[in-house]
């Protein structure tokens, strides 16, 4: 007498195996806890239902552990019936532009340093950025030099950082316009 099952391998392997379910399951469930971490102006840019939405900043508010680790059981259910495809572009999006920005920055940093320890680096400036105003970033240097030797607080200084900013995201060819960013 044959087992129902023996020789109906094919048919059994139709679906998946519930402890990839569980592994699916557990998945969704993390990247519910990564979108309950989200501040609330990164959360309104992920494209989410207003029920997934609601439900993530009802975790946020809810101070109980215990009624954390339920919402996100119910989160994690919510998420079984979205696609996880865009919201994880867009989580994914978050980390790479904040490694991206602070990369940007600490090279920023290191071109003021660099400009604050040699006037010389303004013909590197001059020479990626032809449009820059090397008139004002000598005077602003020398103001920053002046702030830091007399202990006054650091206007020049953040000032110089603000215009290097501005001419790495401009244009090459195009000198920033204005004070855009005040």
């Amino acid at each position: 007498m044959a087992h129902p099952h023996s020789h109906h391998d094919d048919d059994e392997d139709t679906g998946p195996s519930k402890s990839q379910l569980k592994r699916d399951s557990q998945a969704l469930q993390e990247l519910g806890q990564e979108l309950a971490a989200l501040g609330k102006e990164r959360l309104a840019k992920v494209p989410l239902d207003e029920d997934l939405r609601d439900a993530v900043r009802d975790y946020q508010r809810f101070p109980s552990h215990e009624a954390k680790r339920r919402q996100l059981q119910y989160i994690g259910k919510l998420m079984r019936h979205v696609d996880p495809a865009p919201i994880r572009a867009a989580l994914d999006a978050f980390k790479g532009v904040s490694a991206e920005e602070n990369a940007r920055m600490h090279r920023l940093e290191a071109l003021r340093t660099r400009l604050l320890d040699d006037e010389k680096t303004l013909h590197d400036i001059a020479t990626a950025h032809p449009g820059a105003d090397l008139q004002h970033l000598r005077v602003l240097r020398r103001n920053a030099l002046k702030e830091r030797e007399l202990g006054k607080p650091p206007r020049a200084f953040r000032e110089l950082f603000r215009v290097l900013r501005e001419l790495e995201g401009a244009p090459d060819n195009d000198p920033p316009s204005g004070d855009d960013e005040a």
